[in-house]
């Protein structure tokens, strides 16, 4: 009998929904398609499979790729509780708020594309903002008002 365990499933099913939740993904389907997630949802869907495991380093791309303001909050949150319990997080990503947030910014620059790839600045997201040496760092200033 399929069902017959009882609750035996529940706890596990319980603690899915809730890294898909920690992740900003609790509006998903059961059963949509992978191919109707963004970029940014797919990598968060890969970070609530992997939370659970004993993985040291985690690295994403634009996270809050079609988030919310609130849910990138939500986000930020889950990724200081990361690396509050011992995991190391690098995060590439144009969102002021993530920047903000971040422990660390290194700024790659000075231009995009053809025009970058050397570091521009590396340190605090207080200091890049005082600084307003790089393009980041003048949209950082202009994001924290300072």
């Amino acid at each position: 009998e399929f069902f017959g365990a009882g609750d035996a499933r529940t706890p596990a099913a319980h603690a899915i929904l809730d890294r898909l939740a920690d992740v900003g993904l609790g509006y998903l389907n059961l059963g949509q398609p992978l191919t109707t997630l963004s970029g940014g949802e797919r990598q968060r869907l890969k970070l609530a499979t992997r939370m659970a495991e004993k993985g040291g380093v985690y690295v994403l791309d634009e996270p809050t790729t079609g988030l919310h303001l609130a849910d990138a909050e939500q986000l930020l949150g889950l990724l200081d509780r990361l690396v509050d319990s011992g995991k190391s997080v690098i995060v590439i990503a144009h969102h002021q708020a993530v920047m903000a947030h971040a422990d660390w910014i290194i700024d790659l620059g000075p231009g995009a594309g053809h025009d970058g790839g050397r570091i521009v600045f590396e340190g605090t997201p207080a200091d890049l903002a005082a600084a307003r040496s790089t393009l980041t760092g003048e949209h950082l200033a202009a994001y924290v008002g300072t």
